[in-house]
């Protein structure tokens, strides 16, 4: 336990690097994937690929646990000694999950949570709680790592290349008209989350390869000319994953300044939502 005593909760759509998670010892709220005959939790017995195998037979829910779940995490924070948590999760114009902490802790005595709206998804939101851990091992001050937080909410992005707007389209994440549109041209967009953290659509780009370096474009323009930066990798299933190698070489040519790249799988709740061949391109600028 570090020194202030400070906790770290995360949600499994944020993607944090389990080596992070370890590090750190974060507690993970897992979101759940929800099939007609079965209910999996996400990232313990059901891994993207597992997904993707299925999207022809059956499109899955997903779902976040319920606030019995959660407020039963945060109690286990209070019984280990804890006294604050940072509480990181997916943008709240994507799931509930924000608010059911938030709401969670409210009923918790003794523990001061900090609940981050992050505006973001997938790593692009995992990237804030390696920062939250990053602060806390650096001794911050609470009052200060809280601020600090919120004001790199703008600093951390990720570009995502969807291969088809099928998926999204069939769970409300677009409007119907851009997916024929996209179909029929064979346009593969670049998606980010806007200021809201909502899916919007960056850029249309037709074929696959130059969408991907298209999200690699809009990636190093966001880190412009920062000093330092962590950089994300992040693919979808096996057709993605067999990319990884040439992009990395791409991003180390364009992003010299990095200090770290993480490259995971996405979480099978974000699978679901935009189905095999996704790859995402994520910049968290840091500060000295």
């Amino acid at each position: 336990m570090n020194k202030q005593k400070i906790g770290f909760l995360v949600d499994s759509g944020s993607d944090v690097p389990i080596e992070v998670v370890n590090k750190a010892d974060m507690k993970v709220i897992p979101l759940k994937i929800i099939y007609k005959d079965k209910e999996y939790t996400d990232k313990v017995n059901i891994h993207a690929q597992d997904v993707y195998d299925r999207l022809e037979q059956e499109i899955p829910k997903t779902s976040l646990p319920s606030g019995e779940v959660i407020s039963e995490m945060l109690q286990e924070f209070k019984n280990e000694g804890y006294e604050k948590v940072i509480a990181v999760t997916i943008s709240s114009g994507l799931s509930g999950t924000n608010n059911m902490v938030r709401l969670m802790a409210e009923n918790i005595e003794g523990l001061d949570v900090f609940t981050l709206d992050t505006k973001n998804i997938g790593i692009g939101s995992g990237f804030l709680a390696i920062q939250a851990a990053e602060y806390v091992e650096k001794e911050l001050k609470w009052e200060v790592i809280k601020e600090r937080l919120k004001q790199d909410v703008k600093k951390s992005k990720i570009f995502f290349h969807v291969p088809t707007l099928d998926y999204l389209q069939k769970g409300g994440r677009i409007g119907l008209v851009s997916s024929i549109l996209g179909n029929v041209l064979n346009l593969k967009p670049v998606i980010s989350c806007n200021d809201n953290g909502i899916y919007y659509t960056v850029a249309k780009v037709r074929g696959n390869k130059k969408s991907i370096q298209r999200a690699i474009d809009l990636a190093t323009e966001f880190a412009g000319d920062a000093k330092k930066y962590h950089l994300a990798i992040a693919y979808g299933g096996k057709t993605a994953e067999v990319q990884v190698d040439d992009i990395r070489l791409e991003l180390k040519k364009k992003l010299p300044n990095f200090v770290t790249i993480f490259e995971d799988q996405i979480s099978p709740a974000l699978g679901v939502h935009t189905g095999p061949g996704l790859i995402g391109i994520g910049v968290h600028i840091i500060e000295d």
